[in-house]
């Protein structure tokens, strides 16, 4: 039974209609049906969202609520990026590990909108204009090649003359990591080019916010964990003795925040 197996498997997949070894695996195990976007769900997603933002912005400590024309926030930073993302045809190829498109696409909405929402704060934070605050992040709304997540910081600021990286990030459900990846970007940038890099943790969850200088971790330290619901990932565990602010109460003093800048 042996003897030309392997031009009898071949002349059998030919004979189901399979000419190349792919197509007949994509076919067998269903891969090349393709489920349909629900627009539906991002809709209510979208709106969650919104009311996300609305509880923050009600919650928030009284002095730093930014959001006075709310619909035109929501406006610019929901539905006008979602629209940009959906016109570039993008919300298909939103797989990251395996998720639903959805939510994906959910996920990083987001993200940007509690980013915006709170850059203006960080001015306050830092004491410096808002304008002086500007985005270096590799997120494209219309490339997928760019669409996507990245070592390199959101923002970038000026502090006493001296450039520094924020890498702004939201904790939703208590668990508070910084991908092992992030810590060895702001090393070697620190190293090539002297720039100091701080990530910025907004535990939406407890309402709080922590403030870990990056390159200042060392490669070894006790707080880098492995996440088994990350695929194993390596990552640093986020100690609440760097979480500072609590959003109900005034901004604590730059010096609070125990910054080497």
């Amino acid at each position: 039974m042996n003897d030309n197996s392997d031009k009898y498997f071949k002349d059998y997949r030919e004979r189901i209609g399979f000419s190349n070894k792919v197509y007949a695996k994509n076919f067998l195990s269903g891969k090349d049906l393709k489920p349909k976007i629900d627009f539906e769900y991002i809709d209510a997603l979208n709106e969650r969202l919104v009311k996300i933002i609305e509880k923050i912005n009600q919650e928030i400590y009284k002095d730093y609520s930014r959001v006075d024309d709310f619909s035109r926030f929501t406006q610019m930073n929901i539905f006008c990026p979602y629209k940009i993302i959906k016109k570039s045809d993008l919300i298909p190829k939103l797989n990251n590990q395996g998720r639903r498109p959805e939510t994906v696409l959910f996920s990083w909405l987001r993200g940007y909108a509690v980013a915006e929402y709170f850059t203006p704060v960080f001015a306050k934070l830092f004491n410096v204009p808002l304008k002086s605050i500007t985005q270096i992040g590799d997120d494209d709304l219309s490339n997928i090649d760019t669409f996507k997540r990245s070592p390199k910081a959101d923002l970038e600021i000026i502090i006493n003359n001296q450039k520094i990286r924020l890498e702004v990030q939201s904790g939703f459900q208590g668990v508070n990591d910084i991908k092992e990846h992030k810590v060895r970007e702001a090393h070697k940038i620190f190293s090539e080019k002297k720039i100091k890099s701080i990530c910025i943790h907004i535990d939406l969850f407890n309402g709080q916010v922590a403030f870990v200088q990056l390159d200042s971790i060392k490669k070894k330290d006790v707080n880098f964990v492995t996440r088994q619901q990350m695929e194993g990932q390596s990552v640093f565990s986020i100690d609440q003795n760097y979480f500072k602010w609590r959003l109900t109460d005034k901004l604590p003093d730059f010096n609070a925040l125990e910054l080497s800048i």
